[in-house]
C-alpha cells in the first residue's frame, strides 16, 4: 500500500426532497450565485422551480445560465466566466450531472484566473482559486458531485481534456434518488458503465497489499450489477436508484483509490471518441474498456482472474488461469449489452477510418496509463480490438 493522504470536504446531503434545502445550503457558500444547469428537463420535471423557490427564500440572489451539453463546451464555460465577473457573483450552483457539474467547475476555477482557462486544462497553468460551487445531481454516471475532476471539450479542434486537483471538489451536493426517476433507460446504463469504470480504473493497480480497497472497489461493483436491472425494469424503484447514486459519488470520490494507483488510460482513450463523435461518455467506455482489458489481461493475469472471481462469480480454472481471465472480461461485456449499451465501435456508431487519429491524439501530451504504458501504437491496438 503507498502512503496517502484523504479528504472528502464535500458535504453529501442525500435522500428523498433534500433538493428543497438547496437555498440554506447555496447561503453557506454565497449570496449571489450562477444557476447553472444543462437541459430543459430540470424545467419540465419541476426541479427548477424548486431549486428557485429555495433560493430565493434564503435570500441567495441568482443569474442562470442552461444550455450545457453532455461532453460540456469550452465556449459556455467562458460565457459563465463573464457572467460571473459581470455581475459579481461569488458562488455557482450546478443543476444537473457530470456535464453541468464539470462546466461549473471549470467556470469557477476560471473567474479568478487572468488568462484562458483552458490553461488548466492543458497544464499550461495550476488554478489556486476558484468560486465554491455546490451541486444538485440528477444523472448517477461521472461522480463529479464528489471529485476533483472536470473534463471540458474544446471546440475548435475537439480537443476533450481532464483537469484534476482538489481545489475544484463541491462544497456540498444534494443527491435524491427520487430526481433519477425519468431518466431515460440509456442513460441509466451509460451512467452505471461510467460508475463501474471509475472503480475499474482504481482496480487495476500495480499496487501490492491493497486488500480493503481491492474488496471496497469489489463491493461497489457487485452493488452497481445487481441494482441497474432492477432500475431498468422498475424506473421508480428508490431502493435501487439510491444504491446507484451514493455507489456513483463512492466510486469516484478517491476513497477508492487510498494507498493505490490506478490506471485511466480507457479514459484517455475514450475521450477521443467523445471529442470527435460526440458519444455518450458511458457507452464510449463501454466498447473501450473490454478492448483494453484483452490488450492488457497477460500483465498481471493474477488480478484479472481475482477480478472475474470475485466480481463475476467465474468458477476458477486453476489449470488456464488465462481461461478464467478472459471469461470476466466477457461477462463484463456481455453485462454492458445486456443493459443496451453498445459493446462495439460499429454499435457506437463510431467509423474505423479515424483510428490512428484518434490514437495520435489520445496521447498528445506523452504515453497514458500506470497499470501499463501506452503509446501511440498500443492505443491504436486498443482501439482495433474495440472495433
Amino acid at each position: 500500500m503507498e502512503n496517502f493522504r484523504f479528504s472528502m470536504p464535500t458535504e453529501i446531503i442525500f435522500g428523498k426532497g433534500t433538493e428543497k434545502e438547496v437555498g440554506a445550503e447555496t447561503r453557506k457558500i454565497g449570496a449571489r450565485i450562477l444557476l447553472h444547469y444543462g437541459s430543459e428537463r430540470i424545467r419540465k420535471s419541476g426541479l427548477f422551480d424548486t431549486v428557485v423557490r429555495s433560493l430565493k427564500g434564503a435570500g441567495v440572489e441568482f443569474e442562470v445560465l442552461g444550455g450545457v451539453q453532455p461532453n460540456p463546451r469550452l465556449g459556455l464555460v467562458k460565457e459563465g466566466i463573464r457572467i460571473c465577473r459581470e455581475k459579481k457573483l461569488d458562488a455557482i450552483l450546478a443543476v444537473g450531472g457530470g456535464s453541468a457539474i464539470d462546466s461549473a467547475k471549470a467556470i469557477g476555477v476560471g473567474v479568478p484566473y487572468g488568462g484562458d482557462v483552458w490553461d488548466f486544462y492543458t497544464e499550461k497553468a495550476k488554478p489556486t482559486a476558484t468560486l465554491p460551487v455546490g451541486v444538485v445531481l440528477t444523472i448517477p454516471a461521472a461522480g463529479s458531485e464528489a471529485s476533483q475532476s472536470s473534463v471540458i471539450t474544446k471546440e475548435e479542434g475537439n480537443y476533450k481534456r481532464p483537469l484534476d486537483i482538489g481545489l475544484i471538489r463541491p462544497r456540498f451536493a444534494i443527491l435524491n434518488p427520487e430526481l433519477t426517476y425519468t431518466l431515460p433507460p440509456f442513460q441509466t446504463a451509460a451512467g452505471a458503465a461510467d460508475i463501474m469504470s471509475h472503480i475499474i480504473e482504481r482496480y487495476f493497480t500495480n499496487v501490492d497489499h491493497v486488500d480493503l480497497t481491492d474488496r471496497l472497489c469489489e463491493a461497489t461493483l457487485a452493488t452497481v450489477i445487481h441494482n441497474v436491472p432492477i432500475a431498468l425494469a422498475e424506473p421508480t424503484n428508490y431502493h435501487a436508484r439510491a444504491e446507484i447514486m451514493w455507489a456513483g459519488a463512492i466510486a469516484h470520490n478517491d476513497l477508492l483509490s487510498t494507498g493505490r494507483v490506478g490506471d485511466w488510460a480507457t479514459h484517455m482513450i475514450e475521450h477521443e471518441l467523445s471529442a470527435l463523435y460526440d458519444v455518450t461518455h458511458g457507452a464510449g467506455l463501454a466498447v473501450v474498456f473490454p478492448a483494453w482489458m484483452r490488450f492488457t489481461f497477460r500483465h498481471d493475469l493474477k488480478r484479472f482472474v481475482q477480478f472475474a472471481v470475485r466480481v463475476w462469480g467465474v468458477e476458477e480454472d486453476f489449470g488456464e488461469p488465462e481461461r478464467t481471465a478472459l471469461e470476466g472480461i466477457e461477462r463484463l461485456k456481455a453485462y454492458w449489452k445486456s443493459t443496451g449499451l453498445p459493446v462495439t465501435l460499429g454499435e457506437l456508431g463510431v467509423p474505423t477510418d479515424r483510428l490512428e487519429e484518434m490514437a495520435k491524439r489520445a496521447v498528445s501530451y506523452g504515453p497514458v496509463g500506470h497499470f501499463i504504458t501506452i503509446d501511440k501504437r498500443e492505443a491504436l491496438e486498443v482501439l482495433k480490438l474495440a472495433g
